[in-house]
């Protein structure tokens, strides 16, 4: 239901225990009914989905919300918000390595054409 991007990665996500229902770690071949409530932990927010219908192939991104519906706990949501706020609180721009730019100037800087200018004088 495109949690995941690929099968292979939510298959890796049951086996390592982030796909529970009910408190319970569910395998990869679990199957479910409609109506069942799953929780999928990604990073600190714990998402929760209900099961509203069942299909055998691949959804287009614009047909999930008829199979699938988000029922998240706002308290996670907050989680969510908190965690991207962060992100992008992150460093500064020109903090940090230098870029190439930078780079450039700095060698330019160092060279010796750069001080034999200021010895002539």
């Amino acid at each position: 239901m495109r949690i995941y991007k690929t099968r292979s990665i939510a298959a890796d996500a049951c086996k390592n225990g982030r796909i529970s229902m009910n408190g319970v770690q569910l395998k990869p071949s679990r199957t479910f009914h409609i109506g069942d409530a799953f929780s999928v932990r990604k990073g600190p927010v714990t998402f929760t989905y209900r099961v509203l219908n069942l299909t055998e192939n691949r959804l287009g991104a614009k047909l999930v919300p008829e199979y699938m519906q988000d029922i998240t706990p706002p308290d996670q949501l907050e989680l969510l918000e908190l965690a991207r706020m962060a992100a992008q609180s992150g460093r500064d721009r020109g903090t940090g390595r230098p870029t190439k730019k930078d780079r450039r100037d700095i060698e330019s800087f160092m060279s010796d054409n750069y001080f034999d200018e200021f010895d002539e004088e």
